[in-house]
């Protein structure tokens, strides 16, 4: 084969899942809504099973589901018949993937569903199978054919699963109020983690920030900015509250007779600053892309600095 009938056999293959795909879209309907309440009204955990390459689109499903706010975990449906039955409790519901709904392995999920009045929703291509039927819920996958005809692999349909499936999650994250600050505890690692730390958790605090009063003598407020080392000092009013932002523009700006002025004089007011709980990812936006940049922020919550954040704090972060 040439570079030219590869790229061919992968645009083919694109289209072939691009069109299941729209499918799938235009025939989304009330079951999947009554399928994210069943998910959401459950008490315990969503069980997702399969075999196969079903299998590992289910193990995929649960783990997003659990990190996007929806108890969830994996049963392998062999291992199931052989003790991780009792995995699955009364207030679960099972989520069961099958393209043809005739997975032999799938049984003893199934009866033991039915004897314990469990709610099962199938994703399949086939809702009269022996699975469609058992189940509480179908969510029929369309029939498509597969990327690979002649042989039959599973390619479409179970880009059809998993397309199903990060469906479910996001719908059922909307329905929680799932928010980024609750993705964050289930991320606190890696480039994710980073992006979704806070400035509360990154900002320094207490006697490294460097603060003045407006009256004070420039001559002071110098000494104060390179003790702490920001290149920058917030300006507080007598009621706590941040006035203004003295930089080292401010200086270069008013540099004549610059020891004649006291911080409130050569402050700029009306500061740049974030909140607490703004995610790093936010806060480095601001630093960045709002004019004027910056490479220091305050910190304020209900007008008072309560943290200073460094653009380096972010870097040691991973945020960048």
């Amino acid at each position: 084969m040439t570079a030219a009938d590869v790229i061919a056999t992968g645009r083919r293959v694109l289209d072939v899942e691009a069109r299941a795909l729209d499918s799938l879209a235009a025939t989304l309907g009330e079951s999947f809504a009554q399928a994210v309440e069943l998910l959401f009204d459950a008490r315990g955990r969503i069980i997702l099973t399969g075999i196969g390459k079903s299998g590992h689109v289910a193990r995929k499903i649960a783990a997003t589901l659990a990190s996007t706010g929806s108890p969830a975990m994996f049963v392998h449906a062999t291992e199931a018949s052989h003790g991780d039955l009792g995995m699955i409790g009364p207030e679960d519901v099972i989520l069961a993937l099958s393209k043809t709904g005739e997975t032999r392995e799938l049984a003893d999920v199934v009866a033991y569903a039915a004897r314990h009045t469990i709610p099962l929703i199938a994703i399949t291509a086939e809702p009269r199978s022996a699975l469609g039927k058992a189940a509480s819920l179908v969510l029929q996958i369309p029939e498509a054919p597969e990327a690979t005809a002649e042989v039959g692999a599973p390619t479409t349909s179970t880009t059809l699963q998993m397309a199903l499936g990060d469906a479910l999650a996001v719908a059922l994250l909307e329905r929680r109020g799932f928010t980024a600050g609750d993705f964050r505890v289930f991320h606190p690692g890696g480039k994710l983690g980073a992006m979704l730390r806070t400035a509360q958790d990154l900002m320094h605090t207490g006697d490294e920030l460097p603060l003045v009063s407006p009256d004070t003598p420039m001559s002071q407020a110098l000494l104060v900015m390179t003790e702490k080392r920001w290149g920058c000092l917030g300006v507080v009013d007598a009621a706590g509250k941040l006035a203004g932002v003295i930089t080292d523009g401010d200086l270069r700006r008013k540099i004549e007779g610059l020891m004649n002025h006291t911080a409130g004089e050569v402050m700029t007011a009306d500061p740049k600053v974030v909140a607490p709980g703004v995610m790093a990812a936010e806060a480095l936006r601001h630093m960045t892309e709002d004019l004027p940049r910056t490479t220091v922020l305050f910190v304020v919550e209900h007008g008072r600095p309560v943290g200073v954040l460094h653009v380096h704090d972010l870097l040691r972060a991973g945020v960048m």
